[in-house]
């Protein structure tokens, strides 16, 4: 049984998803971010017991603040990581920090 958090996401080149930001709930703290494939977050997610939320940054307070519980979705195209910001429902993770920038 774990706990994650996602707190970012890279795309590729057509706008689609292809990996995570996860983090590892500990008990008195969270990892350091762990670049996850989709098809590895969907693993993890689908393994009894294992949860996520979203893990959002808060600009005013300088701080984390956990978001929306995560869910494997089966969708016409495949699964895929949905969550619900601000109680409305949307397809993927893309309203989380975008870390194309960074190279593994």
């Amino acid at each position: 049984m774990g706990q994650f958090r996602i707190s970012g996401i890279w795309k590729d080149s057509n706008n689609a998803i292809t990996h995570y930001a996860f983090h590892t709930v500990n008990e008195n703290s969270n990892s350091r971010a762990i670049k996850t494939t989709k098809s590895e977050a969907i693993s993890i997610l689908e393994t009894t017991g294992n949860s996520a939320t979203t893990w959002i940054w808060n600009y005013s307070q300088c701080a984390w603040n956990i978001g929306e519980k995560v869910q494997v979705i089966n969708g016409a195209n495949g699964k895929y990581l949905r969550s619900n910001p601000d109680n409305k429902l949307t397809d993927n993770l893309s309203h989380l920090i975008d870390f194309d920038w960074i190279r593994s």
